[in-house]
């Protein structure tokens, strides 16, 4: 296995170049396409991720989150890329998360930002898991627990 190169090399990794076939709904790296107007959204997405890795024996993985622990404390420039494309994602989570919000889906009192967070996490350590286990069932698992507790949320 070849190691990532720094984004300041010309040749240096691309997440755009990733060009493994995804389902509707997802994008590589898992960022949703669309806007995501309730929880139906949401678990749509999850599907969608998850059938995507389970296509691969759950060896999926991230392009993002593997350029992530290569090349962050190696360069610089890769870092901030690398920090921005997760902050891009975040806040699409984020933004669905405050529309949810905002229509009277979730609590008024809810945190869009702490929830989206943790939607993240959930999707990278899912992610990490089931490329190691090849088996996209550590990722659904920890996917409908954080949607689970975003759930946990909704205004009954």
């Amino acid at each position: 296995m070849t190691a990532l190169q720094p984004l300041s090399g010309q040749d240096g990794p691309d997440p755009r170049r990733d060009r493994r076939p995804v389902p509707n709904g997802a994008r590589p790296g898992g960022r949703p396409t669309g806007r995501r107007e309730n929880l139906s959204g949401l678990r749509s997405w999850r599907d969608a991720l998850i059938q995507s890795n389970t296509l691969h024996d759950g060896s999926y993985g991230c392009a993002l989150g593997a350029m992530s622990t290569e090349l962050s404390d190696k360069d610089e420039r890769s870092r901030t890329a690398l920090a921005r494309a997760f902050g891009d994602w975040q806040q699409l989570l984020v933004e669905t998360l405050t529309r949810l919000r905002d229509r009277g889906i979730l609590a008024a009192d809810v945190d869009p930002h702490r929830l989206g967070t943790g939607l993240l996490a959930a999707l990278q350590g899912g992610y990490i898991l089931a490329q190691n286990a090849h088996s996209s069932q550590p990722m659904a698992d920890a996917l409908d627990m954080a949607l689970d507790r975003i759930n946990s949320f909704v205004e009954r």
